[in-house]
Protein backbone atom coordinates (compact mmCIF):
# COMPACT_ATOMS: atom_id res chain seq x y z
CA UNK A 1 0.00 0.00 0.00
CA UNK A 2 1.64 3.36 -1.12
CA UNK A 3 1.66 6.24 1.19
CA UNK A 4 -1.42 8.26 -0.04
CA UNK A 5 -3.64 5.42 -0.04
CA UNK A 6 -2.43 4.29 3.71
CA UNK A 7 -3.06 8.30 4.62
CA UNK A 8 -6.93 8.05 3.26
CA UNK A 9 -7.23 4.28 5.15
CA UNK A 10 -5.90 5.74 7.84
CA UNK A 11 -8.29 8.97 7.70
CA UNK A 12 -10.82 6.98 7.11
CA UNK A 13 -10.47 4.50 9.98
CA UNK A 14 -9.88 7.39 12.68
CA UNK A 15 -13.02 8.62 11.46
CA UNK A 16 -15.14 5.70 11.55
CA UNK A 17 -13.91 5.07 15.17
CA UNK A 18 -14.88 8.70 16.47
CA UNK A 19 -18.06 8.27 14.77
CA UNK A 20 -18.92 4.93 15.93
CA UNK A 21 -19.86 3.35 12.42
CA UNK A 22 -17.17 0.78 11.73
CA UNK A 23 -20.53 -1.52 11.70
CA UNK A 24 -22.23 0.49 8.87
CA UNK A 25 -18.89 0.67 6.81
CA UNK A 26 -18.04 -2.85 6.91
CA UNK A 27 -21.52 -3.92 5.61
CA UNK A 28 -22.84 -5.19 8.64
CA UNK A 29 -25.57 -4.02 11.23
CA UNK A 30 -28.59 -0.87 9.80
CA UNK A 31 -31.17 -1.42 7.60
CA UNK A 32 -32.23 -5.03 8.82
CA UNK A 33 -30.87 -8.30 8.51
CA UNK A 34 -29.59 -9.16 4.62
CA UNK A 35 -32.41 -11.49 3.25
CA UNK A 36 -33.72 -13.06 0.26
CA UNK A 37 -33.28 -9.80 -2.49
CA UNK A 38 -32.98 -9.08 -6.13
CA UNK A 39 -30.71 -5.86 -6.61
CA UNK A 40 -32.02 -4.15 -9.55
CA UNK A 41 -28.69 -2.79 -12.06
CA UNK A 42 -29.11 -0.92 -14.49
CA UNK A 43 -26.00 -0.11 -16.42
CA UNK A 44 -24.51 1.52 -19.44
CA UNK A 45 -23.55 -0.34 -22.82
CA UNK A 46 -19.78 0.47 -23.43
CA UNK A 47 -19.92 -2.05 -26.79
CA UNK A 48 -19.44 -0.85 -30.25
CA UNK A 49 -21.27 -3.74 -31.76
CA UNK A 50 -22.85 -7.38 -30.82
CA UNK A 51 -19.37 -8.84 -30.13
CA UNK A 52 -18.39 -6.91 -27.08
CA UNK A 53 -21.62 -5.47 -25.58
CA UNK A 54 -21.45 -4.99 -21.81
CA UNK A 55 -24.10 -7.74 -20.67
CA UNK A 56 -21.23 -10.43 -20.98
CA UNK A 57 -19.24 -8.60 -18.46
CA UNK A 58 -22.21 -7.79 -16.01
CA UNK A 59 -23.38 -11.32 -16.31
CA UNK A 60 -20.61 -12.97 -15.41
CA UNK A 61 -20.25 -10.28 -12.53
CA UNK A 62 -23.42 -10.75 -11.47
CA UNK A 63 -23.42 -14.22 -11.39
CA UNK A 64 -20.33 -14.54 -9.81
CA UNK A 65 -21.32 -12.50 -6.91
CA UNK A 66 -24.86 -14.64 -6.79
CA UNK A 67 -22.27 -17.79 -6.56
CA UNK A 68 -20.22 -16.27 -3.43
CA UNK A 69 -23.71 -14.43 -1.67
CA UNK A 70 -26.24 -16.79 -0.84
CA UNK A 71 -29.90 -15.12 -0.17
CA UNK A 72 -28.66 -11.82 -3.02
CA UNK A 73 -29.68 -11.97 -6.67
CA UNK A 74 -28.47 -9.08 -9.53
CA UNK A 75 -30.85 -8.53 -11.79
CA UNK A 76 -29.00 -6.52 -14.70
CA UNK A 77 -30.14 -4.17 -17.78
CA UNK A 78 -28.20 -2.94 -19.75
CA UNK A 79 -28.73 0.34 -21.94
CA UNK A 80 -27.60 2.47 -24.45
CA UNK A 81 -25.72 5.22 -23.54
CA UNK A 82 -27.89 7.46 -25.52
CA UNK A 83 -31.25 6.84 -23.72
CA UNK A 84 -29.83 5.08 -20.05
CA UNK A 85 -29.50 8.80 -18.33
CA UNK A 86 -32.93 9.73 -19.37
CA UNK A 87 -34.08 6.09 -18.69
CA UNK A 88 -32.91 6.18 -15.34
CA UNK A 89 -34.59 9.71 -14.38
CA UNK A 90 -37.92 8.50 -16.09
CA UNK A 91 -37.47 5.25 -13.31
CA UNK A 92 -36.72 8.08 -10.34
CA UNK A 93 -39.46 10.14 -11.36
CA UNK A 94 -42.08 7.02 -11.64
CA UNK A 95 -40.77 6.19 -8.00
CA UNK A 96 -39.28 3.16 -9.65
CA UNK A 97 -35.47 3.68 -8.73
CA UNK A 98 -32.85 0.94 -9.76
CA UNK A 99 -31.22 -0.45 -6.58
CA UNK A 100 -28.09 0.81 -8.70
CA UNK A 101 -27.63 2.81 -11.92
CA UNK A 102 -24.04 2.93 -13.27
CA UNK A 103 -24.57 6.13 -15.46
CA UNK A 104 -22.79 9.61 -16.05
CA UNK A 105 -23.48 11.30 -13.37
CA UNK A 106 -24.62 11.54 -10.00
CA UNK A 107 -25.15 14.86 -8.50
CA UNK A 108 -28.86 15.41 -9.15
CA UNK A 109 -29.44 12.38 -7.14
CA UNK A 110 -27.22 13.11 -4.33
CA UNK A 111 -28.71 16.39 -3.26
CA UNK A 112 -32.17 15.09 -3.46
CA UNK A 113 -31.18 12.88 -0.89
CA UNK A 114 -31.76 9.67 -2.94
CA UNK A 115 -28.96 8.23 -2.94
CA UNK A 116 -26.74 6.44 -0.20
CA UNK A 117 -23.11 7.99 0.54
CA UNK A 118 -20.06 5.89 0.07
CA UNK A 119 -19.02 5.80 3.72
CA UNK A 120 -23.01 4.17 4.07
CA UNK A 121 -22.70 1.03 1.64
CA UNK A 122 -18.56 0.29 1.20
CA UNK A 123 -16.08 -1.75 3.58
CA UNK A 124 -13.35 0.33 4.83
CA UNK A 125 -11.11 -1.28 2.56
CA UNK A 126 -12.92 -0.70 -0.86
CA UNK A 127 -13.47 3.25 -0.17
CA UNK A 128 -9.77 3.84 0.78
CA UNK A 129 -8.65 2.12 -2.33
CA UNK A 130 -10.60 4.61 -4.88
CA UNK A 131 -7.58 6.95 -6.54
CA UNK A 132 -7.80 9.71 -4.49
CA UNK A 133 -8.44 12.37 -7.76
CA UNK A 134 -11.61 10.13 -8.28
CA UNK A 135 -13.10 9.85 -4.81
CA UNK A 136 -12.75 13.41 -4.92
CA UNK A 137 -14.64 14.21 -7.72
CA UNK A 138 -17.14 12.09 -6.60
CA UNK A 139 -18.69 14.33 -3.63
CA UNK A 140 -21.28 16.91 -3.04
CA UNK A 141 -20.91 19.11 0.05
CA UNK A 142 -17.65 16.89 0.91
CA UNK A 143 -19.25 13.68 0.75
CA UNK A 144 -19.11 10.66 -1.58
CA UNK A 145 -21.63 9.90 -3.33
CA UNK A 146 -20.56 9.29 -6.87
CA UNK A 147 -18.70 5.76 -6.57
CA UNK A 148 -15.92 5.98 -10.22
CA UNK A 149 -16.59 2.99 -12.39
CA UNK A 150 -14.54 4.20 -15.48
CA UNK A 151 -11.90 6.03 -15.75
CA UNK A 152 -9.88 7.74 -19.07
CA UNK A 153 -7.66 10.73 -19.40
CA UNK A 154 -6.33 12.62 -22.81
CA UNK A 155 -2.90 12.86 -24.48
CA UNK A 156 -1.81 14.70 -27.39
CA UNK A 157 -1.73 12.29 -30.39
CA UNK A 158 0.65 12.72 -33.59
CA UNK A 159 0.92 10.52 -36.64
CA UNK A 160 4.57 9.63 -36.41
CA UNK A 161 4.81 8.75 -39.85
CA UNK A 162 3.82 12.42 -40.84
CA UNK A 163 6.12 13.47 -38.63
CA UNK A 164 8.71 11.87 -39.93
CA UNK A 165 8.07 12.76 -43.54
CA UNK A 166 8.17 16.51 -41.79
CA UNK A 167 11.36 16.22 -40.22
CA UNK A 168 9.27 16.80 -36.91
CA UNK A 169 9.82 15.67 -33.47
CA UNK A 170 6.91 15.45 -30.63
CA UNK A 171 5.45 19.18 -29.64
CA UNK A 172 6.25 19.99 -26.07
CA UNK A 173 4.42 23.89 -26.13
CA UNK A 174 1.70 26.14 -28.01
CA UNK A 175 4.76 27.36 -30.45
CA UNK A 176 5.55 23.88 -30.93
CA UNK A 177 1.95 22.97 -31.91
CA UNK A 178 2.04 26.07 -34.72
CA UNK A 179 5.13 25.43 -36.14
CA UNK A 180 4.27 21.98 -36.73
CA UNK A 181 1.25 22.63 -38.11
CA UNK A 182 2.71 24.89 -39.91
CA UNK A 183 5.51 22.67 -41.56
CA UNK A 184 2.82 19.67 -41.84
CA UNK A 185 0.69 22.17 -44.42
CA UNK A 186 3.19 22.60 -46.34
CA UNK A 187 4.28 19.12 -46.59
CA UNK A 188 0.66 18.36 -47.88
CA UNK A 189 -0.66 17.05 -44.73
CA UNK A 190 -4.77 16.90 -44.99
CA UNK A 191 -5.02 18.08 -41.61
CA UNK A 192 -2.91 19.28 -39.59
CA UNK A 193 -4.59 19.64 -36.52
CA UNK A 194 -7.62 18.32 -36.03
CA UNK A 195 -9.62 20.45 -33.29
CA UNK A 196 -13.90 18.97 -32.44
CA UNK A 197 -15.57 21.92 -31.09
CA UNK A 198 -18.56 20.66 -32.72
CA UNK A 199 -21.75 19.43 -29.63
CA UNK A 200 -20.87 16.11 -29.80
CA UNK A 201 -17.51 16.27 -27.04
CA UNK A 202 -16.47 20.16 -26.85
CA UNK A 203 -16.78 20.35 -23.47
CA UNK A 204 -14.15 17.79 -23.00
CA UNK A 205 -11.73 19.54 -25.87
CA UNK A 206 -12.30 22.50 -24.05
CA UNK A 207 -11.23 21.74 -20.78
CA UNK A 208 -7.82 20.17 -22.51
CA UNK A 209 -6.98 23.79 -23.71
CA UNK A 210 -7.80 25.90 -20.83
CA UNK A 211 -6.22 23.45 -18.86
CA UNK A 212 -2.89 24.05 -20.81
CA UNK A 213 -3.34 27.21 -20.23
CA UNK A 214 -3.47 27.56 -16.92
CA UNK A 215 -7.42 27.59 -16.76
CA UNK A 216 -10.35 25.91 -16.06
CA UNK A 217 -13.62 25.49 -15.70
CA UNK A 218 -13.67 26.91 -12.06
CA UNK A 219 -11.19 28.79 -9.44
CA UNK A 220 -9.97 27.45 -6.44
CA UNK A 221 -13.39 27.99 -4.55
CA UNK A 222 -15.37 25.99 -7.07
CA UNK A 223 -16.92 28.64 -9.15
CA UNK A 224 -17.59 29.63 -12.60
CA UNK A 225 -15.19 31.31 -13.79
CA UNK A 226 -15.02 30.00 -17.75
CA UNK A 227 -14.40 33.22 -18.79
CA UNK A 228 -11.08 34.14 -16.64
CA UNK A 229 -7.89 35.84 -18.16
CA UNK A 230 -6.13 32.87 -19.13
CA UNK A 231 -9.07 31.02 -20.33
CA UNK A 232 -9.58 33.97 -22.78
CA UNK A 233 -5.75 34.25 -23.95
CA UNK A 234 -6.39 30.18 -24.59
CA UNK A 235 -9.46 30.72 -26.70
CA UNK A 236 -7.39 34.17 -28.81
CA UNK A 237 -4.55 31.93 -29.19
CA UNK A 238 -5.75 29.17 -30.84
CA UNK A 239 -8.04 31.38 -32.82
CA UNK A 240 -5.60 33.65 -34.53
CA UNK A 241 -2.54 30.73 -34.50
CA UNK A 242 -4.44 27.83 -35.59
CA UNK A 243 -8.27 28.81 -37.00
CA UNK A 244 -6.86 31.79 -38.43
CA UNK A 245 -3.96 30.38 -40.30
CA UNK A 246 -6.18 27.75 -41.72
CA UNK A 247 -4.26 24.81 -39.51
CA UNK A 248 -7.30 23.29 -38.67
CA UNK A 249 -9.96 20.66 -40.14
CA UNK A 250 -11.20 18.46 -41.97
CA UNK A 251 -14.10 21.30 -41.51
CA UNK A 252 -14.71 24.53 -39.30
CA UNK A 253 -13.88 23.66 -35.30
CA UNK A 254 -17.94 24.46 -34.44
CA UNK A 255 -18.94 21.83 -37.13
CA UNK A 256 -16.68 18.73 -36.50
CA UNK A 257 -17.55 16.30 -33.53
CA UNK A 258 -14.89 14.17 -32.04
CA UNK A 259 -16.09 11.12 -34.39
CA UNK A 260 -15.57 12.22 -37.12
CA UNK A 261 -11.90 13.84 -36.11
CA UNK A 262 -11.05 10.38 -35.04
CA UNK A 263 -12.28 8.59 -37.87
CA UNK A 264 -10.24 11.15 -39.74
CA UNK A 265 -6.98 10.72 -38.03
CA UNK A 266 -6.95 6.91 -38.20
CA UNK A 267 -7.29 7.09 -41.69
CA UNK A 268 -3.90 8.56 -41.72
CA UNK A 269 -5.08 12.47 -42.72
CA UNK A 270 -4.83 13.85 -39.41
CA UNK A 271 -1.23 15.63 -37.78
CA UNK A 272 -1.93 16.12 -34.49
CA UNK A 273 -5.63 16.04 -32.48
CA UNK A 274 -5.97 15.10 -28.26
CA UNK A 275 -7.20 11.26 -28.08
CA UNK A 276 -8.46 8.96 -24.97
CA UNK A 277 -6.80 5.49 -25.01
CA UNK A 278 -9.71 3.82 -27.45
CA UNK A 279 -8.72 6.35 -30.21
CA UNK A 280 -4.87 4.70 -29.67
CA UNK A 281 -6.30 1.00 -30.16
CA UNK A 282 -8.28 1.84 -33.28
CA UNK A 283 -5.64 3.89 -35.22
CA UNK A 284 -3.02 1.15 -34.33
CA UNK A 285 -5.55 -1.20 -35.80
CA UNK A 286 -5.41 0.77 -39.36
CA UNK A 287 -1.68 1.01 -39.78
CA UNK A 288 -1.38 4.51 -38.42
CA UNK A 289 1.93 4.92 -36.43
CA UNK A 290 1.02 6.51 -33.04
CA UNK A 291 2.88 8.98 -30.99
CA UNK A 292 1.69 10.49 -27.63
CA UNK A 293 2.79 13.00 -25.25
CA UNK A 294 1.38 14.89 -22.64
CA UNK A 295 -0.94 18.32 -23.91
CA UNK A 296 1.66 21.41 -24.68
CA UNK A 297 1.22 24.04 -22.55
CA UNK A 298 2.24 27.80 -23.19
CA UNK A 299 6.02 27.03 -21.68
CA UNK A 300 6.16 23.30 -21.59
CA UNK A 301 4.37 20.16 -21.04
CA UNK A 302 1.26 20.39 -19.29
CA UNK A 303 1.40 18.92 -15.94
CA UNK A 304 -2.19 17.56 -15.27
CA UNK A 305 -4.20 16.31 -18.01
CA UNK A 306 -7.68 16.24 -17.89
CA UNK A 307 -9.96 12.81 -16.74
CA UNK A 308 -12.90 11.84 -17.63
CA UNK A 309 -14.88 9.51 -15.31
CA UNK A 310 -18.52 7.55 -15.33
CA UNK A 311 -20.53 6.99 -11.93
CA UNK A 312 -21.98 3.97 -10.20
CA UNK A 313 -24.08 4.36 -7.41
CA UNK A 314 -26.82 3.36 -4.87
CA UNK A 315 -30.33 4.51 -4.57
CA UNK A 316 -32.06 4.34 -1.01
CA UNK A 317 -35.66 3.50 -2.38
CA UNK A 318 -35.70 0.17 -1.63
CA UNK A 319 -33.75 -0.08 1.38
CA UNK A 320 -30.67 -2.25 0.46
CA UNK A 321 -27.78 -0.70 1.89
CA UNK A 322 -26.74 -3.74 3.32
CA UNK A 323 -26.83 -6.02 0.12
CA UNK A 324 -25.58 -2.96 -2.09
CA UNK A 325 -22.13 -2.81 0.39
CA UNK A 326 -21.72 -6.61 -0.35
CA UNK A 327 -22.17 -6.00 -4.31
CA UNK A 328 -20.08 -2.92 -4.38
CA UNK A 329 -17.10 -4.65 -2.34
CA UNK A 330 -17.56 -7.37 -4.68
CA UNK A 331 -17.25 -5.33 -7.72
CA UNK A 332 -14.28 -3.34 -6.58
CA UNK A 333 -12.47 -6.42 -6.49
CA UNK A 334 -9.00 -5.98 -8.71
CA UNK A 335 -10.16 -8.94 -11.37
CA UNK A 336 -13.39 -6.90 -12.37
CA UNK A 337 -12.17 -3.37 -12.50
CA UNK A 338 -9.50 -4.87 -14.70
CA UNK A 339 -11.41 -7.27 -16.66
CA UNK A 340 -13.73 -3.80 -17.79
CA UNK A 341 -10.84 -1.81 -18.29
CA UNK A 342 -9.02 -4.03 -20.50
CA UNK A 343 -12.00 -5.05 -22.37
CA UNK A 344 -12.98 -1.14 -23.02
CA UNK A 345 -9.21 0.21 -23.33
CA UNK A 346 -10.45 2.22 -20.29
CA UNK A 347 -8.73 3.11 -17.17
CA UNK A 348 -9.31 1.20 -14.04
CA UNK A 349 -10.20 3.49 -10.58
CA UNK A 350 -8.74 1.84 -7.91
CA UNK A 351 -5.19 2.44 -6.65
CA UNK A 352 -4.37 -1.94 -6.64
CA UNK A 353 -5.92 -2.13 -10.14
CA UNK A 354 -3.65 0.81 -11.45
CA UNK A 355 -0.54 -0.67 -9.61
CA UNK A 356 -1.13 -4.37 -11.03
CA UNK A 357 -1.72 -2.66 -14.86
CA UNK A 358 1.35 -0.24 -14.26
CA UNK A 359 3.66 -3.31 -13.41
CA UNK A 360 1.97 -5.81 -16.30
CA UNK A 361 3.70 -5.64 -19.51
CA UNK A 362 0.27 -6.64 -21.17
CA UNK A 363 -0.91 -3.18 -20.40
CA UNK A 364 2.35 -1.47 -21.86
CA UNK A 365 0.03 0.80 -24.39
CA UNK A 366 -1.85 1.92 -21.77
CA UNK A 367 1.04 3.29 -19.10
CA UNK A 368 1.03 7.29 -20.45
CA UNK A 369 -2.56 7.24 -20.22
CA UNK A 370 -2.59 5.90 -16.16
CA UNK A 371 0.62 7.97 -15.28
CA UNK A 372 -1.48 10.59 -16.41
CA UNK A 373 -4.58 9.76 -14.33
CA UNK A 374 -3.46 11.05 -10.82
CA UNK A 375 -2.83 14.56 -11.41
CA UNK A 376 -5.97 14.55 -13.71
CA UNK A 377 -8.47 17.35 -13.62
CA UNK A 378 -12.42 16.59 -14.06
CA UNK A 379 -15.54 18.39 -14.86
CA UNK A 380 -17.06 19.84 -11.99
CA UNK A 381 -19.50 16.37 -11.29
CA UNK A 382 -20.17 17.62 -8.39
CA UNK A 383 -22.64 20.84 -9.54
CA UNK A 384 -25.73 19.66 -9.94
CA UNK A 385 -25.46 22.74 -12.74
CA UNK A 386 -22.93 21.13 -14.58
CA UNK A 387 -25.17 19.36 -17.00
CA UNK A 388 -26.83 23.19 -18.02
CA UNK A 389 -23.00 25.04 -18.10
CA UNK A 390 -22.22 21.70 -20.64
CA UNK A 391 -24.55 22.88 -22.82
CA UNK A 392 -23.72 25.82 -23.09
CA UNK A 393 -20.19 25.16 -23.56
CA UNK A 394 -21.63 22.27 -26.51
CA UNK A 395 -23.81 24.92 -28.30
CA UNK A 396 -21.14 28.18 -28.08
CA UNK A 397 -17.85 27.38 -28.18
CA UNK A 398 -17.38 27.01 -31.24
CA UNK A 399 -18.67 30.15 -32.52
CA UNK A 400 -15.49 31.56 -29.92
CA UNK A 401 -13.03 30.67 -32.88
CA UNK A 402 -14.97 31.54 -36.02
CA UNK A 403 -13.94 34.44 -38.40
CA UNK A 404 -14.32 37.63 -36.88
CA UNK A 405 -15.52 36.51 -33.76
CA UNK A 406 -14.48 37.44 -30.47
CA UNK A 407 -13.61 34.63 -27.88
CA UNK A 408 -14.02 36.74 -25.01
CA UNK A 409 -17.45 37.81 -26.06
CA UNK A 410 -18.47 33.75 -26.24
CA UNK A 411 -16.65 32.98 -22.75
CA UNK A 412 -18.79 35.59 -21.20
CA UNK A 413 -21.98 34.06 -22.37
CA UNK A 414 -20.88 30.55 -21.72
CA UNK A 415 -19.95 31.80 -17.88
CA UNK A 416 -22.86 33.56 -17.37
CA UNK A 417 -25.08 30.97 -18.33
CA UNK A 418 -23.10 28.77 -16.28
CA UNK A 419 -23.06 30.71 -12.64
CA UNK A 420 -26.97 31.35 -13.87
CA UNK A 421 -27.86 27.98 -13.41
CA UNK A 422 -25.12 27.48 -10.49
CA UNK A 423 -27.64 30.53 -8.79
CA UNK A 424 -30.88 29.03 -9.32
CA UNK A 425 -29.68 25.79 -7.39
Amino acid sequence: MDWAVQRRYLGLTAAVAALGMTAALSGCGGDGESGDVTLKLVAADYGTGEANKSDKYWDGVARSFEASHPGIKVDVTVLPWTDIDRDVAEMVKNGKAPDIAQIGAYADYAKAGKLYSADQMLSIRTQANFLPVLADAGRVSQVQYGLPFVASTRLLFYNKKLFSQSGLDAPQTWNDIADDATALKQHGVKVPFALPLGQEESQAETLMWLLSGGGGYTDDVGSYNIDSDENIKTFNWLKSNLVDKGLVGPVAPAGLNRAKAFAAFTRGEVGMLNGHPTLMQEAEKQGVDVGMVPLPGIAGPTNSSMGVADWIMGFKQNGHRIELGKFFDFMFEDENVIDFADTYDMLPVTDTASASMETDPKYKPLWKFLAALPNAEFYPFGKTSWAQASESIKKNIGKAVERGANPESVLERISRESTTAENAE
